[in-house]
């Protein structure tokens, strides 16, 4: 119903409302014409990792094709139906949009493939049954808390520093996992304490909305896009007939089109109108029964229809191949980073060298040689007030550092320095 969950919103009258607000430092300017939550908003949307967004893979690499969904295209799908749905309940929206704003700012290029492959590389040493070292969710939250920086009044670059329960929402976003009757969690936790994606709720109910609209966002908009890819036959378009069929009788089929296409906007709008017919603070936000069945039926197409296809396995082999040749390359200049040279060890690759020794120079405690062979000393460099975060003289440290590095970069970008790497 609505503004059902006015009462339960995250605002001055919620007991979360000091956590919820709560920030480590904030360097940049206050005044009162935007909400805590607003201020968030605009410090990731002007942030770099934010803007790359717009080069990274949602599902399909196309860069050429103005109109296949790219992970920036995602993220905004996810804000309006987080809006959406936040505005009808009595929600705070602005929580929720900030939220859905940065909930992909640590995506590795290449989609969900780039960020396995990231993960393998810095599972090696623990074997294939550790937890993910690297999942985006968590990415997100260490761009935003540590790689991610704007000026402030005096052109100091300075940490994003957003609240806590954005950054939570960053960390506790994951639409994978298939639940019913989602509600936020009551502690503020060490959001660091977190090991594994999914098995977390959020700390807010706006949370909790982003959550099911990053699963809202992109069911729909995946087949839209497998249409454009040509990758769906006939068999697929009598298989969609088959789920709305058994599952919505005559609900959603509209949004169908008799199987041949799929009419996203018709089919985002049939499911938040569901959420919020049927969710409230006392069941969480759920679905019918029905759609709640049509979404599993869904995801399970996308699996055996899109996601598994071998046209986007091929390309899956080519982003590994980018990926583990970039890691490679940059593991072997560690000797070089101990002694500051490591622009000499990348010669040959003039942007590779230039991106990667600002990186060590902004994150870590490398301090290159100059021309006179002399260290630089880097508060001569120093335009930004950031930690350092990776110890170079520890080799687990300096991966990380590259594994960072790399998630960072745009499909666009990758493959530049690859060429790079492998052309004469």
């Amino acid at each position: 119903m609505k503004d059902s969950f006015k009462n339960v919103r995250c605002d001055e009258n919620s007991p979360k409302w000091a956590n919820a607000i709560k920030r480590e430092n904030d360097f940049y300017s206050r005044n009162d014409i935007r909400s805590e939550f607003e201020r968030d908003y605009t410090r990731i949307l002007h942030c770099q990792a934010f803007r790359r967004l717009k080069h990274k893979t949602q599902v399909f690499y196309a860069t050429r094709n103005d109109h296949v969904c790219t992970r920036m295209e995602h993220v905004m799908h996810v804000a309006s139906v987080s809006k959406t749905i936040a505005k009808y309940l009595g929600l705070n929206e602005q929580l929720a949009e900030a939220i859905a704003l940065g909930h992909d700012i640590g995506h590795a290029p290449f989609g969900h493939h780039g960020e396995d492959c990231l993960n393998s590389l810095m599972e090696q040493k623990e074997g294939k049954d550790a937890p993910k070292k690297f999942w985006h969710e968590r990415n997100s939250l260490f761009f935003a808390d540590y790689i991610e920086t704007l000026p402030n009044p005096d052109a100091v670059e300075q940490p994003l520093n957003l609240t806590y329960a954005v950054r939570d929402g960053l960390i506790c976003h994951c639409g994978e996992i298939d639940q019913q009757g989602i509600k936020p969690r009551e502690d503020a936790i060490d959001l660091y304490s977190i090991k594994r994606p999914g098995i977390i709720q959020p700390f807010t109910w706006e949370g909790c909305v982003v959550k099911v609209a990053d699963k809202i966002a992109y069911l729909g908009r995946d087949i839209e896009d497998a249409r454009l890819y040509h990758i769906l036959d006939m068999g697929a378009y009598r298989h969609i007939r088959e789920i709305v069929a058994s599952t919505l009788n005559s609900k959603g089929n509209h949004a169908f089109r008799s199987g041949k296409a799929v009419n996203t906007t018709v089919l985002i709008n049939d499911m938040i109108v569901d959420l919020c017919e049927q969710s409230s603070p006392e069941k969480g936000l759920c679905f019918s029964d029905e759609y709640f069945k049509f979404i599993l039926e869904l995801k399970k197409f996308n699996f055996a229809h899109i996601y598994n296809h071998w046209r986007l396995k091929e390309f899956t082999i080519y982003a590994s191949n980018v990926i583990q040749t970039l890691y490679r390359t940059l593991i072997r200049t560690y000797d070089y980073a101990l002694n500051g040279r490591v622009s000499q060890a990348l010669r040959y690759y003039p942007n590779l060298s230039k991106t990667f020794s600002e990186w060590l120079i902004k994150y870590s405690n490398y301090a290159p040689i100059g021309a006179n062979g002399m260290r630089v000393d880097k508060k001569k460099l120093m335009r930004f007030n950031t930690p350092c975060i990776f110890n170079i003289e520890d080799r687990e440290s300096f991966e990380k550092c590259v594994v960072e590095y790399i998630s960072g970069m745009t499909d666009a970008y990758a493959i530049q320095v690859y060429q790079e790497i492998i052309s004469f």
